[in-house]
């Protein structure tokens, strides 16, 4: 029997594919957005309703008739460096979300958040803390996800590396040692639609981690290596890493910012991987690279 699954942040990396799998497996989708702009990034067969997110009248009518809500948005900059971005988009729509779902009757809520959230000084790992203290305290039959940096096509970690080495002999990067265990997307995805069929999985939170633990310098070295091309990796001590944020909070796009640098004085592991006790084996996702990064396109 299908079910309707409401999904926030279904145009995003994660969320097309989430929302690709759902229909693949028959179920209703709507995937909420401001703009009816998205459409063409989200997957044919799924319902656009398009609204104001934050407007808790526009969410308890997106939810009519749910039987599940998978909050997916997220930013991993904000304008400016006050922290109210980060609390906007989590601890706001967090809070708004849930008045929703008990409005409309909801109970099922699937939340993305992040490795180590509420751990340190970023204000992105601060907020993401504060949402998640709204779930647990929300009464709902709730699950959290926090994965590590999520590899795909298209990700903001090889793919953004890809960007910035394509026309620079070498990358000078802060905190060249910081540690990660970046998770394919597919399994990321494969943890939300075990937590869809199982009860077993509410009321707990899941660290999503892929097998192999590289440090950001090891990616940049990575992602040259799989394109073919020599580059150079330039490790910066700390204060002139400090530096490189503080101009990078300038520029467009802003390749690095202050909070990328506090956040990066936290190491994103876990010796508690969540995947397998979803039954998920961890792709590697060093054999994924060439997918990754389109050279198998």
């Amino acid at each position: 029997m299908s079910r309707t699954v409401v999904v926030l942040g279904g145009s995003g990396f994660v969320g097309r594919a989430l929302v690709a799998r759902l229909l693949a497996q028959g179920e209703r989708v709507r995937v909420l957005s401001r703009s009816a702009d998205v459409r063409a990034r989200v997957p044919t067969g799924a319902e656009l309703l398009t609204g104001d997110v934050f407007d808790a009248e526009f969410l308890r009518k997106a939810f009519d008739g749910a039987d599940a809500v998978i909050n997916l948005v997220g930013i991993l900059n904000e304008r400016g460096d006050d922290g109210s971005g980060f609390h906007k988009v989590y601890v706001e729509l967090a809070q708004t979300v849930i008045a929703a779902m008990q409005a409309s009757g909801v109970r099922r809520l699937l939340q993305m958040s992040a490795l180590h959230a509420g751990d340190g000084e970023s204000h992105y790992l601060k907020a993401r803390g504060e949402a998640e203290t709204l779930v647990c305290a929300s009464m709902l039959d709730w699950t959290l996800f926090r994965p590590s940096v999520i590899a795909g096509p298209g990700d903001g970690l090889f793919c953004r590396f890809a960007q910035l080495l394509r026309f620079a002999p070498g990358l000078p990067i802060g905190r060249a040692d910081a540690r990660f265990q970046p998770v394919w997307v597919g399994d990321v995805v494969d943890a939300f639609l075990c937590a869809l069929e199982k009860s077993t999985t509410i009321g707990r939170s899941y660290d999503l981690v892929g097998p192999e633990t590289m440090t950001l310098a090891e990616i940049v070295r990575l992602t040259a290596q799989t394109k073919g091309w020599t580059r150079f990796v330039v490790p910066l001590p700390d204060v002139f890493g400090r530096m490189q944020a503080e101009v990078g909070e300038h520029l467009p796009g802003k390749p690095i910012s202050r909070d990328n640098w506090r956040s990066l004085q936290r190491d994103s592991t876990s010796d508690d991987n969540g995947l397998p006790q979803l039954g998920i084996v961890p792709t590697d996702v060093r054999g994924k690279l060439p997918d990754i990064l389109g050279i198998n396109a």
